[in-house]
This record gives structure tokens, C-alpha cells and sequence, in this order.
């Protein structure tokens, strides 16, 4: 069984999906490892690095990408390179696959089993493939340092020979991985720190973590079996931000991590609750990419409203490019040694497997995702 990890050519990202360590564990379970040149040298590996750790390194991607039966990517492919795959290769990346109508039926017509790792399950089972959190735990982490960095004033309360100065005060909505990462980091650089989610369920995290919890009775809310907060009405969503406004008025920090998976991220800070907040303080907005939780939040970008100084910067994760190239690739190790059968030397993907039947999106020529198909179906009539 022949792995191959090209060369990432995504502009502007600089992390890397294998690092040598998970290379050497591999390799040492009997696969054949083949990377591009300078596939990780944006995270300081070389080439002989890799060679070290087992794999051979390959300046021809197109008869790298034709030979292997396994190509593990950060990003999804370009349609060109699909074609260039041989029939029956498995492709494991992220695809963003509600999104990407033509690479599906690329991937389909060539008859490649594409692996999706945003749609791997949130199970404990799959726990240690589970990409989407590894990275959202870091861009909870860059959101709150960068945030801090842009704030007129330090973070903990100091005791200083003229005078005691408060601590910063930071607003973090919703609770998820980034959340909470982003909760632990604020109150480990000294902030008072509150937070509010959909999901009353995680209100004993969310003190755990010594923060308080922001009440707001929107009625029936709750999680998908998957485990990420349900959309609200349009009458919870207008009652969540009458009541975050006070919060957001009193905060110097307010982070938003709000997404809904496959969907455009809901509008929670409106331009009224800009207005209402003191100059100076900063929004960091992690759902920029897919919408942004912010009005008026631009992609990449640090704009000014009221005073207020709205970052929508992407990829935060690529911030920590070697942790989070590390994390990405211990994701990938872990998939491909869940399904590997080193007695048999053979790759089991079975759709019928919880954790496959989850994330595989074509196989064998056709769509076999049960959520993509819906998906498609309904914006197809």
C-alpha cells in the first residue's frame, strides 16, 4: 500500500499534513511513504528528514499522485490532479464537500473514495482523527493571544507602585473547542473571562475553566447528534443579541466562534452592538470564513466601526504552523492506522463503518455520503 503526501500549493497557508513522526509510525506498520520536495520545509523539515523516517521523496508529483493508493492532503485538490489519480486511490483531506459541487463529481466520475475530514464523526471512536477540533483548539488559542495584542491595555490585573489596574475583560460566544481553548487562554493570561452558548449543556465546562456562564432563556435549543449547536429562529437569534449586548458593551476582548457546520455562520454582533461598545475594545471573529458572526467582518482583513477594531483574519490555526501541522498529521496517522491490517498488509474501507459510513463521501463511482446526497438532492429539486 503506497502513501503520498504532496506538496501543499493553497496560497498563503503554512502548514503541511505529514510531519516525520508520523511518517516513521507508518512506515514502521509496512506502508510505503513517498512525500514531494519540500512538502514540509514551511514547518522546518527536509527532505532528509523524511528520508530519515522511512519515506522517498519525489520530485515528479503527477507520477507520484498516479502511483499511490492512499494521498493524504490539508486541502482539497485541484480537479486536474484528480484526474491524474488512478482509479479505485483513496484521497483523505479536507474537501469542504457542501461546497464544492464540482470537485464531488470529479471525484465521482473518476472513481476515487474520498475521504472528508470535516465529516469525520465527533464519536469518542474517532476522537484521535478528529481534525476539525485539533485546529479549532489552536484558533481558539491564536484568536485570544491576537485579540490581547491588539488591545490598549495589558490582560491581568496588576498591582503597581501607581495604582492597581484591572483585568482586561473578555466575552467569548459560543463554547465549543474554540471556545473553550479560548476561555482556558484568557484566563491564563489573567482576564475576567465570560461566556454564553446555545447549548445549556456546557455551562458546567464553561465554569470549570473559571468563567462565568451568561444565562439566556431562548427556549428549545440543545445539539445534533454530531455535536454541534442547532440553528435558532430568527426570534432566539434577535433575544440572544438583545441580551449579549449588555456583555459585549462592558468587554475589552469579545471572541466569536459561532458556526453551523455547512451552513453560513449566524449574524451575532450587529453594527447597534458595535456602537455600544467603548473604543478601543477588539472582536476577533473565528466564523470570518464561512459568513462571520460579525457585521461588517471582512475576510483577512482589520477593520474599524465605531471605534472598534473587528479582525477577520483566516486560518489562525496557520499561526502555529507546526503545532498544528503536528496535530493535522498525527489526524491522518491515526485514520489510516485505524484501517490498516498490517497481517494482511490492506487498507479496510468499509462504508458500512460508523466512523467510514461518516466521512466517506464518493466511493466505487458514485456519492455514498447519506448527508451529501440529501444536500445535493434538495438544492437539486
Amino acid at each position: 500500500m503506497h502513501i503520498f503526501a504532496p506538496l501543499d500549493t493553497t496560497p498563503r497557508e503554512t502548514r503541511i499534513s505529514l510531519v516525520p513522526d508520523t511518517v516513521s509510525r507508518l512506515t514502521r506498520k509496512g506502508l510505503e511513504v513517498t512525500v514531494e520536495t519540500a512538502s514540509g520545509a514551511r514547518c522546518g523539515f527536509a527532505d532528509g528528514d523524511y528520508e530519515k523516517a522511512g519515506a522517498t521523496v519525489a520530485a515528479d508529483r503527477v507520477e507520484a499522485l498516479s502511483n499511490a493508493d492512499i494521498v493524504l492532503r490539508l486541502h482539497k485538490p485541484p480537479v486536474d490532479e484528480i484526474r491524474a489519480m488512478k482509479r479505485g486511490a483513496i484521497h483523505v483531506s479536507f474537501l469542504d464537500p457542501f461546497h464544492e459541487s464540482e470537485l464531488i463529481d470529479a471525484l465521482t466520475s473518476s472513481g476515487i473514495s474520498a475521504v472528508s475530514m470535516e465529516m469525520i464523526p465527533r464519536t469518542t471512536l474517532a476522537q484521535k482523527m478528529d481534525a476539525l477540533s485539533s485546529q479549532a483548539n489552536l484558533a481558539g488559542y491564536v484568536a485570544v493571544i491576537l485579540g490581547a495584542s491588539r488591545l490598549p491595555l495589558a490582560m491581568p490585573m496588576m498591582m503597581t507602585p501607581a495604582g492597581t489596574l484591572k483585568p482586561a475583560r473578555v466575552f467569548v460566544i459560543g463554547a465549543g473547542v474554540a471556545g473553550l481553548q479560548a476561555i482556558a487562554t484568557a484566563k491564563r493570561l489573567g482576564a475576567r473571562v465570560h461566556a454564553f452558548d446555545t447549548r445549556p449543556v456546557v455551562e458546567e465546562e464553561v465554569q470549570s475553566l473559571g468563567a462565568r456562564f451568561v444565562r439566556v432563556d431562548l427556549g428549545e435549543t440543545g445539539q445534533t447528534e454530531a455535536g454541534y449547536a442547532r440553528e435558532l429562529t430568527l426570534e432566539q437569534q434577535a433575544k440572544q443579541r438583545e441580551a449579549m449586548a449588555d456583555v459585549c458593551a462592558q468587554s475589552d476582548l469579545v471572541v466569536t466562534t459561532a458556526k453551523l457546520f455547512g451552513r453560513r455562520a449566524p449574524l451575532i454582533v450587529t453594527d447597534n452592538m458595535l456602537e455600544r461598545m467603548r473604543p478601543g475594545s477588539v472582536i476577533v471573529d473565528l466564523a470570518v470564513e464561512t459568513g462571520g458572526n460579525v457585521e461588517g467582518v471582512q475576510l483577512d482583513e482589520e477593520v474599524e466601526r465605531h471605534g472598534v477594531r473587528v479582525l477577520g483574519y483566516g486560518n489562525l490555526e496557520g499561526r502555529v504552523a507546526l503545532h498544528a501541522s503536528q496535530m493535522y498529521s498525527a489526524n491522518l496517522g491515526n485514520f489510516v492506522e485505524h484501517y490498516w491490517d498490517a497481517d494482511e498488509k490492506r487498507f479496510e474501507l468499509d462504508p458500512n463503518d460508523e466512523i467510514i459510513r461518516g466521512c466517506l463521501i464518493t466511493h466505487g463511482g458514485a456519492i455514498v455520503n447519506s448527508v451529501i446526497r440529501e444536500f445535493r438532492g434538495g438544492k437539486e429539486g
